[in-house]
């Protein structure tokens, strides 16, 4: 079986092709968004979070039939998305407690965390995350009018429930509202969270009456082997919420749309959400997402397979070329967190990397306390520009 230009798309009942083989550089040069347009052509882009493969053959075709239809107005009342969603996280993480009628449909993850943080917090309160982390959280959360407290990850990059509990009781000793802002899968380590590390941070949430806020969004990227636990899966998250997309996994971000799921006790908090949050989806993305989640599990598995073969490369090509760069593959996301600081480069190695080598790579001081010396690849890219990409990176520095 061909897509419309010739390429292997996978047949039923074999194994389907390696997504990230399947698209050279020149190829990819064609594109215009961010990851090929912010810097000049003779870099190697390996910062933000784009995977450098075809779209899913099925996502391809529902989005072109709904264009060729016309069929490009405002979303539907139909939750198809939410339905597709908590079938795969059934099928998927055995997980059956996804209530559709708990649901809402948001523009993407993060401006569904500002709107759900500002039912659950107010000007001037806490929101707590584990550091290093994500670089929108600090700034979304700041611009909205709330504080951000770090409670840093441990030295083997996991949550440390006794710097959490700290940084929950600063948040809340003077009886104001206070928030967590989970990551999980946590970007940029790849850290999986366990089920017993997940009910430990329930635990400690309803101790201190602070309200969980999960970003989920890499949930799907997880290697095979290792369990992806959803936090209001876990005892005591009850009154928790959740921010999930199919973005991530297969390629949509600019395909907006994303699904927020309350806790059975948070159902009340996520019904006061203003009906015209729901309004800056995008009626294509939702029709992209939901054909992903329902028909794009063959091409997710390749994709995750190729990942785990490109972790294993990654530290084969660094004990190579940049034996000083410590590299722990995290189970998660298709991230990679590398800790420079021993080749001397300063704070921030990737404006080193950018210059010397022509390798763009996520700086690490933006992911807060702990990010200083470090930058942060994306994997989700062939072999060969990995290859390079590490070679040019050592010859920089040797």
């Amino acid at each position: 079986m061909s897509a419309p230009d010739g390429r292997p798309v996978g047949v039923p009942g074999q194994p389907h092709p390696d997504p990230l083989r399947q698209l050279t550089l020149a190829e990819l040069r064609r594109r215009t968004s961010v990851k090929w347009r912010a810097h000049p052509a003779d870099v190697l882009p390996l910062w933000v979070a784009e995977i450098d493969a075809p779209l899913p053959a099925p996502v391809a075709r529902a989005v072109t039939h709904a264009l060729t239809i016309g069929d490009t107005g405002y979303p539907g009342p139909e939750p198809a998305y939410a339905r597709a969603l908590a079938a795969f996280a059934a099928q998927r993480w055995g997980w059956d407690g996804l209530a559709v009628e708990r649901t809402a449909m948001v523009p993407d993850v993060m401006l569904g965390i500002v709107e759900v943080l500002k039912l659950v917090t107010g000007a001037g309160d806490t929101v707590v995350v584990n550091c290093p982390v994500y670089p929108p959280f600090y700034q979304f959360v700041t611009q909205m009018d709330r504080t951000v407290a770090e409670a840093p990850l441990d030295s083997r990059g996991r949550i440390d429930p006794v710097a959490l509990e700290a940084a929950f009781r600063r948040a809340t000793a003077h009886g104001r509202r206070a928030a967590h802002l989970l990551c999980s899968p946590h970007n940029p380590t790849g850290t999986v969270h366990t089920g017993d590390e997940l009910a430990a941070v329930a635990a400690l949430a309803a101790k201190y009456g602070v309200r969980v806020v999960a970003d989920e969004i890499h949930a799907p990227l997880v290697s095979a082997g290792t369990r992806f636990v959803p936090y209001l899966a876990v005892p005591g998250s009850r009154d928790g919420l959740s921010l999930m997309s199919a973005s991530k996994a297969w390629h949509l971000s600019g395909l907006k749309a994303a699904v927020a799921i309350a806790g059975p006790d948070a159902a009340g908090d996520l019904a006061r959400l203003p009906e015209e949050v729901g309004h800056g989806c995008s009626h294509l993305g939702i029709i992209a997402h939901t054909t992903a989640l329902r028909e794009g599990g063959d091409w997710l598995d390749a994709l995750l397979a190729s990942l785990d073969r490109n972790r294993r490369l990654l530290a084969s090509l660094l004990a190579e070329h940049l034996p000083a760069v410590r590299y722990r593959p995290g189970a998660g996301t298709y991230l990679a967190w590398l800790d420079c600081r021993a080749l001397g480069l300063g704070d921030d190695p990737a404006a080193v990397f950018l210059r010397r080598a022509r390798v763009a790579l996520n700086p690490g001081p933006t992911f807060g306390t702990g990010g200083a010396g470090h930058v942060r690849m994306n994997l989700a890219t062939s072999p060969e520009i990995i290859t390079e990409a590490v070679r040019r990176m050592g010859s920089a520095v040797g």
